[in-house]
């Protein structure tokens, strides 16, 4: 039953409020949460690099399709992205909620679940992130609501072990408070875009120093662009939280019981 239906203003999902403690766990376990996106990412960009060539894993150059193979790398580059992103995310989730209730980080512990979660967390990140893009091609604002409608899959698929009823969960859950979302994830977009550009701009100088500057830069690129995906995991993560909060009642001990 929601506030709405008992006659009450509708609970605000206070984005200010989620967006201030997303930045206060990032930079509270700055370290950890580089640690936790590091190993991934880099995995992710050395076999990204493999099969397409550093320089476009690194955004330094274009893809160029000049045969059935590079389609071929260039989509097997993407599914493998996808799947740092989702081990990645996973992790990230379960250190939101311990560094919310102020409990110990323990990164051994978030190992086995984000594993057992990768194929279904994976195969819809894809989905949606395809359904995104279509949107933002066709006019920018679809594409952003979209992403809000399935913004909490994540926490879903890891803490509820939802599987593929995460999507229809998701537009549940953040039915009638999609545009406040908006909100957030617009603010977390453009962190993302300035540290990507900050880690592209600092790619670009290494890079001119050969071998040595490419191995060098692959790793500051990894560990620079961890930081944008660790805020947006976290943001999310807490989001998931107040949306429970707020429909169900759930509060964030019970959701962290999971782990336990």
């Amino acid at each position: 039953m929601t506030d709405a239906s008992l006659g009450q203003p509708k609970a605000t999902l206070g984005v200010g409020s989620i967006i201030g403690e997303s930045f206060s766990i990032l930079f509270g376990h700055f370290i950890k949460v580089i640690i936790i996106g590091f190993v991934p990412t880099l995995i992710g960009f050395v076999i990204s690099g493999l099969l397409t060539g550093f320089d476009v894993a690194l955004g330094i150059e274009p893809q160029e399709f000049d045969g059935p193979g590079s389609v071929i790398a260039s989509i097997l580059s993407i599914v493998v992205n996808m799947v740092v992103y989702s081990i990645t995310t996973a992790l990230l989730v379960q250190l939101a909620y311990d560094a919310k209730l102020a409990r110990p980080i323990q990164i051994g512990r978030y190992i086995g679940p984000a594993i057992s979660v990768v194929v279904p967390l994976a195969i819809m990140t894809i989905a949606v992130t395809i359904v995104v893009v279509i949107g933002l091609m066709l006019f920018i604002v679809p594409g952003i609501w979209v992403y809000a409608v399935f913004a909490v899959i994540a926490p879903i698929v890891v803490i509820e072990r939802a599987g593929f009823g995460a999507m229809a969960r998701s537009r549940a859950l953040t039915k009638e408070y999609r545009w406040p979302i908006v909100g957030a994830l617009v603010l977390a977009i453009i962190l993302s875009m300035i540290i990507s550009f900050v880690a592209l701009f600092i790619v670009g100088l290494i890079t001119v120093l050969g071998t040595v500057g490419l191995i060098i830069a692959v790793i500051l690129f990894a560990a620079i662009s961890t930081l944008g995906a660790g805020y947006v995991s976290i943001l999310i993560a807490l989001i998931y939280a107040r949306l429970r909060e707020i429909k169900e009642g759930v509060n964030v001990d019970q959701i962290a019981s999971v782990f336990d």
